[in-house]
This record gives structure tokens, sequence and C-alpha cells, in this order.
């Protein structure tokens, strides 16, 4: 696991595609924005342990699933 350290502002590119950007951090929370393509589902840890959205994801069906995700677009 590569572990980072970002200030609000600051951004992670993962590949050509992806880009998390660190939007707020407020005590032990963190807003993070995530700038994908639609093709690539976005799932938050403890929903990816669901049975529902292990199916979504099977499935492919990215639209149920993107709406769980704040996307930032600059």
């Amino acid at each position: 696991m590569l572990v980072l350290t970002r200030k609000v502002g600051e951004q992670i590119r993962i590949g050509n595609d992806i880009v998390l950007t660190i939007l707020e951090v407020q005590g032990s929370k963190v807003r993070v924005g995530v700038d994908a393509p639609d093709n690539i589902p976005i799932v938050r840890g403890e929903l990816a342990r669901n049975s529902t959205t292990e199916k979504l994801l099977a499935d492919e069906n990215p639209i149920a699933i993107r709406m769980t995700v704040t996307h930032h677009h600059n």
C-alpha cells in the first residue's frame, strides 16, 4: 500500500484518467473528490462489502454505484 500525505487542494493521480482531490479536512474526516471516467465503478469501502454492491459491480452498472460518490470537476 502506498501512503501519501496531502493538503487541502492537492491531488493524487491514478493512471491517466483518475484524479483524487483533497477538498476538506475536518477533525478526523476527509472529503475527497473523485474525477474518473463514467465506466469506472467507484464504491466506498464499507459498501464494497455489501452483497448488493458486489452484484452491481459484477453486472458493471456504474450508474447505480456512482450515486454514492461526490465528483469534483475543475
